[in-house]
């Protein structure tokens, strides 16, 4: 089992620094943040540039991935953010990992004045926007006229360290972007698919079905399971996963038996309607991280 560890980009860089530097040496797999504009359920709150942030994170920490969870085409383009994806890996030393997703209704969907699309839409949009941005990180001259996205001409002239690219990891829930992340994935995350309001028993009930559907998925694409990673967003559960110590051990075994291989939260947000709980608590987790990283899924 790997641990990752979300930082949301909430202040000030000389306070955040102190943040992604403690996360790499308490032992954490992987450190992420939020890639929107703003976030609803924060809205009115500060709010950084997620690329920016991933760079200055990338130059305090040593051991740790550094990715987004999860950027969506609510508001990007695939060719300058392979640009940006490819100068984070660089600087980082080859440790950038993209979590990509469809994008919500959201304020990121609506600020650049666009119609917000349905869920069909989106999903369309999704898959032509990392077929493209495929393209562009691993190609030179990349021409392409779709539905959504253009290129002429797309150069790509530092490529990743990574070859032959950075790492995608694809969030899915439903029977078609689960496909797509078959298909193109390092990885597969999930959040669940149960509103917090039907309880931790539905919601792990909802991520037991996923799971399943997705080992259907990868056994149709002729995937080999062990060369995916499966990633769960345990604070979408209505219990916040940092909680206490002892939910936080008990939510890590029940996603071992559901076959994930990695296990997402939130560093706290003390007095915040979401993740709230004392920042210490990152501290406590570590502690016992060495103990649960036995509880691997079996294969």
């Amino acid at each position: 089992m790997r641990f990752g560890l979300i930082i949301l980009p909430q202040r000030r860089w000389a306070e955040q620094a102190a943040m992604w530097r403690r996360g790499d040496e308490l032992g954490f797999d992987h450190l992420w943040t939020y890639d929107h504009l703003t976030w609803d359920p924060l809205a009115g709150s500060p709010w950084g540039a997620t690329l920016p942030t991933l760079v200055a994170a990338a130059l305090v920490t040593s051991r740790a991935r550094l990715g987004t969870w999860v950027a969506s085409p609510n508001y990007r383009h695939p060719v300058p953010f392979a640009r940006e994806l490819a100068a984070l890996d660089d600087v980082s030393g080859g440790r950038a990992v993209l979590g990509i997703g469809a994008g919500a209704a959201s304020h990121d969907a609506r600020v650049l004045g666009a119609p917000v699309l349905a869920p069909r839409e989106r999903a369309d949009r999704l898959e032509e926007f990392v077929e493209l941005l495929d393209r562009v990180l691993t190609g030179d001259h990349v021409d392409h006229q779709g539905t959504y996205y253009s290129a002429v001409d797309a150069r790509t002239t530092l490529a990743c360290v990574q070859r032959p690219r950075l790492p995608f990891v694809v969030a899915a829930d439903g029977p078609r972007l689960m496909r797509l992340a078959a298909r193109v994935g390092a990885g597969w995350a999930t959040t669940g698919a149960t509103p917090r309001a039907a309880g931790d028993a539905a919601w792990w009930q909802a991520v037991a079905g996923l799971a399943a559907r997705f080992d259907d998925t990868l056994a149709a694409a002729g995937r080999d399971p062990g060369s995916v990673d499966r990633m769960l967003s345990l604070d979408a559960a209505p219990t916040f996963g940092l909680a206490s110590v002892e939910y936080f051990t008990e939510a890590v075994g029940r996603a071992a038996e559901l076959g994930f291989t990695d296990v997402v939260v939130h560093w706290p947000v003390p007095g915040a309607p979401v993740y709230d709980a004392p920042e210490s608590r990152v501290e406590e987790i570590a502690a016992v991280l060495a103990s649960l990283r036995g509880n691997a899924p079996a294969g």
